[in-house]
């Protein structure tokens, strides 16, 4: 089984990903459960061959840890296939490690490892003596790496040492992992691109003269706000100081110059209308107050499509600005009519009749849909999909109930706020929200929800860990849990009502916390038997 990191505890089954990762052996000379842990790579040269394959420049992916985080998620496992994904084992754990002669080495038991097919980050054994020329070997090879790295843990090798030297709340006390010193390059100011997003704020970025930061090319920078803009005294012209924050996202960490000519823009860059200035607990920020600004629209689209919303596949937000600047698509309902501009669209440059074919597929898939993604796709500010499918659910899955729900309906809702409930009550309180909802209804039906009426978790909070045997995966049993009303965490605390865990008996850092707080632990069986089927 193949399974994401997660939140370093709950994460989600890839397993048919991670069988076309190129080096990951299918099958190894061992008997009994083995649980490694390790990176998934896509390394530089095949990223930049990935890019090279993608004429629209709007559209090529910004680096190549963004793009696996991606690629070991998709839902079709031929595109994984496709972009060389590389597995790095760091560590493992085994159930019956008395049956194989580890030693006590650290650098002894990875190399077990290597011998059984799987290829190991690299590793050197050091002295006390030889440390600090082994940590600059390492640091000096980043440059030159194929494939990213961000920093290097320094762990004793002795692992019955390593047991004795115990762990913090969070740590263990037998290493020290620490991150590589940022590559800071000196770079010209040419200007500030400003960004309208679909809640109207205006982002400014920073666009410069292109400079090498960790391995690529960068020429842009977000600066998140106006304070910021006003606090780096920033200018056309001006040399600033770039760098990769966590080796990925480019900022800017100095303003060498400080000519602070840069001019905060009163009309918005799309639709032209006046901007104003809010500021927020001393943050200013810029935004476009015109509902009909085609940005907040382009915004709107791409997240209605999103894969955690209706999940048409093709529609991405650069092929939907272009849809929009030729008229294709003017409000949401013109996604589901694309096909009345099936010539117009397989003209146009980097599609093609395959290409069109796939996307009104997608389209036509998209027409049955669960109603919390539906209602998630909407955008209601501050209704993510969690929240709502509590609301689907608290009304039965009926949307005339769900579309006219007072406001006091919704702060009854466990977990649900006086925020929330007027974000909601005022989209459906608009003729042109509703509007807009009733022609996606003419084409859009509700994938059918077997809804339990005995059963309820109403309130509870569950957390999972450990492996499933009864469920395919955590996300399976977490919908389960949130179908009848429960709601799934990430951590164990005195909120936490059960953990479910096969193993009652583990050691694990959240069993012990569970017991510390005197929470029940449970097994799947458990809480079929005992908690669902009881109600």
């Amino acid at each position: 089984k193949g399974v994401t990191r997660g939140n370093g505890e709950i994460g989600e089954v890839i397993t048919n990903n991670a069988k076309t990762f190129s080096n990951l052996p299918l099958s190894i000379s061992y008997k009994g459960e083995l649980v490694i842990r390790g990176e998934a790579v896509i390394k530089y040269s095949d990223f930049e061959e990935i890019n090279a394959t993608i004429e629209d420049a709007s559209a090529k992916y910004k680096n190549p840890r963004n793009l696996c985080a991606g690629t070991v998620r998709q839902l079709n496992n031929e595109i994984t296939a496709k972009r060389n994904v590389c597995f790095f084992a760091f560590s493992f754990v085994s159930a019956s490690e008395e049956t194989i002669d580890f030693k006590n080495s650290k650098n002894e038991r990875m190399n077990w490892l290597k011998s059984l097919g799987f290829d190991i980050v690299e590793s050197k054994l050091v002295t006390k003596d030889t440390v600090v020329d082994a940590v600059k070997e390492f640091a000096a090879k980043i440059a030159s790496n194929d494939f990213p790295s961000d920093g290097l843990v320094l762990t004793m090798d002795d692992i019955e040492y390593s047991k004795s030297l115990g762990r913090t709340s969070k740590f263990p006390r037998d290493s020290i992992a620490f991150k590589w010193k940022d590559e800071v390059c000196d770079t010209k100011l040419l200007y500030i691109e400003w960004s309208a997003s679909r809640t109207g704020l205006i982002n400014p970025v920073a666009v410069f003269e292109p400079v090498e930061l960790e391995g690529t090319s960068v020429s842009r920078a977000s600066i998140h706000n106006v304070s910021i803009v006003k606090e780096l005294m920033l200018g056309e012209g001006d040399i600033i100081s770039v760098y990769k924050a966590n080796m990925i996202i480019p900022q800017i960490s100095e303003n060498k110059t400080k000519s602070g000519n840069i001019k905060i823009p009163c009309t918005c860059p799309v639709c032209g209308e006046k901007t104003v200035i809010k500021n927020d607990n001393g943050v200013e920020t810029l935004n476009c107050v015109n509902e009909e600004c085609l940005a907040k629209k382009v915004m709107c689209f791409t997240h209605f499509v999103g894969r955690d919303a209706m999940n048409i596949e093709g529609l991405s937000q650069s092929t939907i600005e272009k849809f929009i600047a030729k008229g294709f698509i003017k409000e949401l309902s013109d996604i589901f009519m694309l096909d009345r501009y099936k010539d117009e669209i397989v003209a146009m440059e980097g599609f093609g009749e395959k290409s069109y074919a796939k996307l009104i597929e997608a389209v036509n898939n998209a027409k049955e849909v669960e109603m919390p993604k539906f209602l998630f796709g909407l955008g209601i500010l501050g209704v993510g999909l969690a929240n709502a499918k509590v609301i689907c659910k608290e009304f039965a899955y009926d949307f005339d109930k769900v579309r006219n729900a007072l406001a006091e309906d919704i702060i009854a809702i466990y977990g649900m706020g006086e925020t929330i409930a007027k974000n909601f009550i005022d989209y459906f309180a608009s003729e042109g929200n509703n509007r807009i909802v009733d022609d996606l209804l003419k084409f859009i039906t509700f994938a059918t929800v077997e809804v339990n009426e005995e059963a309820t978790l109403d309130g509870m909070n569950f957390v999972i860990t450990g492996s499933l045997t009864k469920f395919e995966n955590r996300n399976a049993l977490k919908s389960v849990i949130e179908a009848n009303g429960g709601k799934v965490v990430g951590s164990v605390s005195k909120n936490t009502h059960y953990l479910i865990n096969n193993d009652i008996n583990s050691s694990s850092s959240k069993n012990k916390k569970a017991k510390e707080l005197g929470i029940e632990i449970i097994t799947e069986e458990d809480f079929v038997e005992k908690i669902l089927k009881k109600g």
